[in-house]
């Protein structure tokens, strides 16, 4: 019978082959558009390759997550600058990057080393409150901002239509994600729970986008990504729930 550290190992290797599977396919079938800025697909690919280690390392507890998360959203930030996506280059920028330097110094005070889990916490009755309404108040402004712009990009001709339901899972996804990294950075078990919602959110809508877009090759290899990426959320929360509560703190740590 698998002892808990040897059936981790072989999960994230599973974890692991499908997602880089999964890139590898998605940047393969992207070269063959005609006019694609092959380096910056690279660096696109590489990147992923970076973010797959970093969520990976993140479900087993280790602080390496926070050095791949860095090359991660390094590496996103110059795509989403070269693509002309300012919005998406602050918030890697301005918020991802940041947000990694935290937790390596949270992490570090909760007793993560090189080799050495985290010791996780949980969140107190009011703190839930607070995580309550950041998420459901966030998908709502996130939903009204990105509506504007859904109407604006109508009323100038560059859409049919407003799709609604991707609007919404835009939104959501979105918000979760900030949430999720606040609660990452800081050590809670309960991100686990958010980085779930991320994940089916982003399941539906790629779900969204394959049936409605002519690029199915492409929005396929993204739905099925997403859903290797729910299965290592999934195994995160079996582990960190029992890091959190096995975890004995110190008289004032939470």
């Amino acid at each position: 019978m698998l002892n808990e550290k040897k059936f981790n190992k072989i999960f994230s290797a599973v974890i692991m082959a499908g997602m880089l599977i999964s890139i590898a396919i998605a940047t393969a079938f992207k070269l063959q558009d005609p006019g694609v800025n092959r380096v910056m697909l690279l660096v696109a690919g590489f990147g992923s390759l970076m973010g797959v280690l970093s969520t990976v390392l993140s479900a087993n507890a280790l602080i390496w997550t926070f050095l791949f998360g860095i090359l991660d959203v390094v590496l996103d930030s110059v795509v989403a600058l070269d693509a002309g996506a300012p919005g998406n280059f602050a918030l890697h920028a301005f918020y991802f990057l940041p947000m990694q330097f935290v937790g390596i110094w949270q992490w570090r005070k909760r007793g993560a080393t090189s080799n050495e889990e985290v010791k996780a916490r949980k969140l107190r009755p009011g703190q839930w409150g607070w995580v309550a309404l950041a998420v459901v108040g966030g998908t709502a402004l996130s939903y009204v901002v990105l509506l504007l712009v859904e109407r604006y990009r109508l009323s100038s001709g560059a859409v049919d239509a407003i799709d609604h339901a991707k609007v919404f899972f835009d939104a959501a996804v979105l918000d979760l994600n900030i949430v999720g990294q606040v609660m990452l950075s800081m050590a809670f078990y309960e991100q686990w729970y958010i980085w779930n919602l991320v994940n089916v959110f982003s399941i539906l809508l790629w779900g969204n986008r394959m049936l409605s877009s002519v690029e199915s090759s492409y929005t396929v290899v993204m739905f099925i990504k997403y859903i290797f990426y729910l299965m290592n959320s999934i195994n995160g929360l079996r582990i960190w729930y029992a890091l959190a509560h096995n975890a004995s703190p110190g008289p004032g740590k939470v």
